[in-house]
């Protein structure tokens, strides 16, 4: 397998990082806008002679199609932020070859009942094209970072072998990390943040389909495991509840994320100031967009490791019916800040985020995950991908509720 990767931010470096202790792939380019940061993820494989850096514009369709040409690539793997994917889907499958990504296409809100029905959903300028791939024969792996991604498989697995009925199926977020020296420091990137927090948050319920709610709705308290504890959880809009119901069968499926109230507040105020908009503004003769700026303004998520402390806990919980009694259970994965750094020197999100699409690559790699067509992680069994996750070094627990 020779594999393109076009991002070389926090998680573009740490799947570099996490890739060059496996064999499975003979070749990885990474590449970025800045060349700079290109070179350094590929020096932060030992260096690896299999790993190349190049430059390339992520929103340049031509220029990524040539990349994939020149170096004779048979995937595409995204580590951007969701405003390039459909750029890239696009390249990656003029230059027919397969593509995978942590994020899907963006959602647009319904126009007039945003906070009740859907407009265009996460991933939906994806799944459209669907037909496209599978006549081409070539795999979309659509949102397989950790959430979505992990969790997706996580469901699966529910389903496959822990339920005979699932009443709801529930991905919960939550994380007791704190940063050094800063009051506000989004361990994630802020641009994808403010999108799937502001974004009016989608629901699916059997008899009713998708639907929207106000952001921030249904709060809840959740007991994450390991030491993290308690931690008030709110309805965000993301991929998992757009693709959960697609393969699994469950009554109900949401996606709730533990923000924390400064958090909320702080986004509330940058939507109520407008500095959440996505629309160029004119400063001093420049046009920039106001979230563009709120992100570099932020110190890079990349970059705060060495600060950081704590934990963070990616799962799914599930709630059901086994052998005719009710059953529920979490299955998650927690990945400690101090592991991952002294391991890899990558903070515990992005390292969370990274390792998962590695995981598939090489499930795709050694023909384990087979198929065509625009899928995401639940089409697939999920066994073998829970499996090599283990033997990456990275385990995943399951809790009886």
């Amino acid at each position: 397998m020779r594999i393109l990767l076009v991002g070389a931010g926090g998680v573009g470096s740490a799947i570099a990082k996490i890739a060059a202790r496996r064999s499975f792939f003979e070749a990885m380019v990474v590449a970025d806008c800045d060349p700079v940061r290109a070179r350094d993820a590929v020096a932060g494989t030992g260096p690896d002679p299999r790993f190349t850096a190049a430059r390339v514009d992520a929103s340049d369709r031509s220029a990524v199609t040539a990349l994939l040409a020149e170096h004779r690539c048979d995937v595409l793997l995204n580590a951007t932020d969701p405003r390039f994917v459909m750029p890239l889907f696009d390249a990656a499958f003029t230059a027919g070859v397969d593509y995978l990504d942590m994020a899907m296409s963006l959602s647009r809100p319904h126009p007039d009942r945003p906070y009740q029905e859907c407009g265009v959903k996460l991933g939906d300028e994806q799944f459209d094209r669907s037909a496209d791939w599978e006549r081409a024969g070539r795999l979309a792996l659509g949102g397989v970072g950790v959430e979505p991604g992990l969790s997706d498989v996580f469901a699966r697995y529910a389903a496959d072998e822990l339920f005979d009925e699932i009443e709801e199926i529930g991905v919960r977020d939550g994380a007791n990390l704190t940063v050094d020296g800063y009051d506000f420091a989004p361990s994630f990137s802020i641009w994808t943040t403010i999108e799937e927090c502001l974004n009016p948050p989608v629901v699916w319920e059997k008899d009713r389909g998708w639907f929207t709610t106000e952001p921030f709705s249904e709060p809840e308290v959740f007991d994450f495991p390991e030491g993290i504890g308690p931690v008030e959880c709110v309805n965000v809009e993301h991929e998992e509840v757009l693709l959960i119901p697609r393969w699994v069968g469950a009554e109900r499926v949401t996606f709730k994320y533990g923000l924390g109230d400064e958090f909320i507040d702080v986004l509330k105020t940058l939507h109520k100031l407008g500095l959440d908009s996505t629309e160029t503004v004119t400063v001093r003769d420049r046009q920039v967009s106001p979230r563009d700026v709120v992100a570099a303004a932020l110190p890079d998520p990349a970059g705060l490791g060495e600060r950081m402390h704590g934990k963070t806990c990616a799962g799914t919980w599930v709630k059901g019916t086994k052998d005719g009694a009710p059953r529920e259970v979490y299955l998650y994965h927690v990945v400690d800040n101090q592991w991952s750094m002294a391991e890899y020197g990558s903070q515990a999100v992005v390292w969370q985020t990274a390792v998962n699409p590695v995981v598939a690559l090489e499930l795709r790699a050694t023909g384990v995950w087979q198929g065509t067509g625009v899928l995401g992680a639940e089409a697939f069994a999920p066994k073998p991908y829970l499996d090599l996750l283990t033997a990456y070094g990275s385990p995943w627990g399951l809790r009886e509720q």
